[in-house]
């Protein structure tokens, strides 16, 4: 593994406490190409790659064809969220020497920060009104979930623990937010209003989980999970935390799901090749299929919609 991108994901592991960024055919799908094909719908996927020598953003087609670069800078850039629209792109940044939250068009131009604060500001993540960002930050001395208007404005801690929570995602409907919170030294899935209100648990296991992300019509919830193994896999569950389902299932780590802007197939990231890469399989977990391969890291996929 690159030496930058083994020193971010150690810092994000810090941060994250092992449940959101750690970083052959799987048995839950073997190797054929998701059925019944890829609609023609689908948007663009970007990732993170460091195969340029420093971590930066690009995107692909659903099929892994024109893996372009959108960033460029001194700093290591990820953690990209695509606007409900699909115009822009949120993403996490260290290039000003801090790790803070930046926007950016679709296709790279008009990068912007967002944030200004001395603490670390990451993982963005969109309203599906696409006005305002939820992010995490331990500007309060914690990690903790926080939003604030799309130009930046307004930012507001929700979550309000003396324990962590971070990597909050949206329900598409705009009136719930998902995350991962710390309970007595275990990282379990939790839900919120999205004032901040009513705080709920999800999940109560014995490893952890990461990487909360709501499928497109709001019902159910995919996530990465520590169980007996010791590695993730990615699961999904209904939206109030019952019927969970394993759909990995492979001696190396798969974590980081996404949703493609149907509901219909589900990116993640794999190691299952020996290296980092970027798959998508359908979202019942067959179909597993890999669409980046280089000797390099590719990884945290993100699944925007389709632009007219």
């Amino acid at each position: 593994m690159c030496v930058r991108l083994g020193r971010i994901r150690s810092l994000a592991t810090a941060m994250a406490a092992l449940a959101i960024l750690t970083s052959v055919a799987a048995a839950c799908g073997g190797g054929g190409k998701p059925s019944p094909g890829l609609p023609s719908t689908l948007g663009p996927i970007a990732f993170t790659s460091d195969r340029d020598g420093n971590t930066e953003i690009y995107t692909m087609n659903p099929d892994g064809s024109a893996q372009t670069r959108l960033t460029d800078s001194p700093g290591n850039d990820w953690q990209s969220g695509w606007s409900p629209d699909g115009s822009r792109i949120a993403f996490s940044s260290e290039r000003d020497g801090n790790l803070e939250i930046y926007v950016m068009n679709a296709d790279g131009s008009s990068q912007t920060r967002l944030t200004n604060d001395p603490a670390q500001d990451v993982l963005p993540a969109w309203s599906p009104d696409g006005q305002r960002i939820v992010f995490t930050s331990s500007r309060d001395g914690n990690l903790e979930v926080y939003v604030m208007n799309a130009d930046g404005s307004g930012q507001t801690n929700l979550s309000q623990n003396p324990e962590k929570d971070f990597a909050a995602t949206w329900s598409p409907d705009g009136q719930h937010i998902v995350f991962v919170g710390e309970h007595e030294g275990k990282w379990d899935l939790y839900i919120m209003n999205a004032d901040g209100s009513d705080r709920r648990g999800l999940t109560v296991s014995e490893g952890a989980e990461g990487r909360p992300v709501w499928s497109p019509d709001g019902k159910r919830i995919a996530f990465h999970a520590y169980r007996a193994e010791g590695l993730p896999d990615v699961y999904v569950m209904n939206a109030d935390g019952s019927a969970e389902t394993r759909l990995t299932s492979d001696s190396a780590a798969d974590d980081w799901p996404a949703w493609s802007p149907d509901g219909s197939l589900i990116a993640f990231q794999s190691k299952r090749d020996g290296n980092t890469e970027v798959y998508i399989m359908n979202a019942d977990g067959s179909g597993q299929t890999r669409l980046t391969n280089n000797p390099a890291v590719d990884a945290e996929p993100a699944w925007g919609t389709r632009q007219p």
